[in-house]
């Protein structure tokens, strides 16, 4: 788990950050030795996590449980982190849900539960934070999707939601650059072993061919994440702002291509033998 970055005497908050790609960021900038918080909706997950960022050497850990859509909570939450350890040098914003379905099939209120989950959540998040953030100087990262520039069948909620997210990472960043707070998006590709590729690959088929997608041949593994986030949130990367940085592969530069297609005949075939 060596880094190469130190974070020693950093406070980092992980938000969504008890599972998959998130819990691997958690983790890295705990094995780098910063003071870290982790919240999402499961007090078990949040504990599960804890405990594993303490054997990892995290000078501090604290576990929070709210759910991004309440503004509330999530407010009454950043209170807390701020009260334990002071402001934050680092802040993740990786809440996020997902599910396939196309978009005549999907109901309203399933639509808006992605929005408000991915994209309210986001600046929930961003403007609880905002008055405990380290000035100057503070990190903020939000975990994106390819979903925000490719569009996917199957993906409109996700699609409209991601973006808005990228748009965010790019209109705080001028609005609180003049302050030292630097925001950029990391936007990871098909991640390895995580929920969203099971959901969006569920069959040997589908995960052959998005494999195939891939110009670099494989699938990324939360690492890869984990480390640019880490760069992002190191003085190395003192200028950058305001940047939406794909950790893919290069799957950009492809496009959704044959995946996006098949996900669709997929969700259309189960959609006709539903109504059959």
């Amino acid at each position: 788990m060596a880094t190469g970055f130190d974070f020693n005497n950093k406070t980092v908050a992980v938000i969504g950050g008890t599972s998959g790609i998130n819990r691997g960021i958690a983790e890295r900038f705990a094995a780098a030795g910063a003071r870290v918080a982790v919240a999402s909706r499961s007090q078990d997950k949040v504990d599960d996590t804890v405990a594993a960022l303490q054997d990892l050497g995290a000078a501090e850990t604290l576990g929070l449980t709210f759910d991004v859509r309440d503004p509330e909570a999530v407010s009454a939450g950043f209170t807390q982190i701020h009260e334990v350890f002071g402001d934050l040098d680092v802040l993740i914003s990786g809440a996020a849900g997902n599910f396939p379905a196309l978009a005549a099939d999907m109901s309203v209120n399933a639509f808006k539960t992605v929005i408000d989950i991915d994209l309210m959540g986001t600046i929930h998040v961003m403007k609880s934070a905002y008055p405990y953030l380290s000035r100057p100087g503070a990190s903020i990262i939000s975990i994106s999707a390819p979903q925000s520039y490719l569009p996917y069948e199957g993906q409109a909620h996700v699609c409209a939601a991601k973006a808005g997210v990228d748009q965010i990472t790019r209109t705080l960043a001028m609005e609180w650059g003049l302050e030292g707070i630097r925001i950029n998006s990391v936007v990871p590709g098909f991640i390895d072993g995580t929920e969203g590729a099971k959901r969006l690959a569920p069959s040997p088929e589908v995960l052959k061919g998005l494999t195939r997608s891939i110009p670099l041949g494989r699938l990324g593994d939360c690492d890869d994440v984990a480390n640019a986030c880490l760069f992002l949130a190191s003085d190395m990367a003192s200028y950058i702002s305001g940047t939406v940085l794909a950790v893919d592969g290069a799957l950009y530069q492809r496009g959704s291509g044959s995946t996006g297609e098949m996900m669709g005949h997929m969700l259309r075939a189960a959609s006709a033998k539903k109504k059959a």
